[in-house]
């Protein structure tokens, strides 16, 4: 099994989210922050707390990480579409 340290699956998110910015930091021994962000403006389209995490990380767990921003993602993407219409 594969295991990745932070920084290396953070690079992993980051390749993931690409174009978009991606950006991460553990705010407590296991749970992280995630940010994306508008790479052209620096902007944040989405920040995520308590992202359970762990200082190394199976590759499966990475992927766990980056389904539960894609469903905030999404999730904020269609509140944005029901208010706009």
């Amino acid at each position: 099994m594969n295991k990745l340290t932070f920084p290396n699956a953070c690079q992993m998110m980051r390749w993931h989210f690409h174009p978009l910015g991606f950006e991460a930091t553990m705010d407590a021994p296991r749970s992280m922050v995630a940010r994306l962000f508008d790479r052209a403006t620096g902007e944040t389209l989405l920040a995520i707390a308590g992202i359970p995490c762990a200082t190394v990380m199976a590759a499966a767990d990475v992927e766990r990480i980056i389904e539960a921003v894609e469903d905030e993602l999404d999730a904020f993407q269609r509140f944005c579409t029901l208010r706009s219409a």
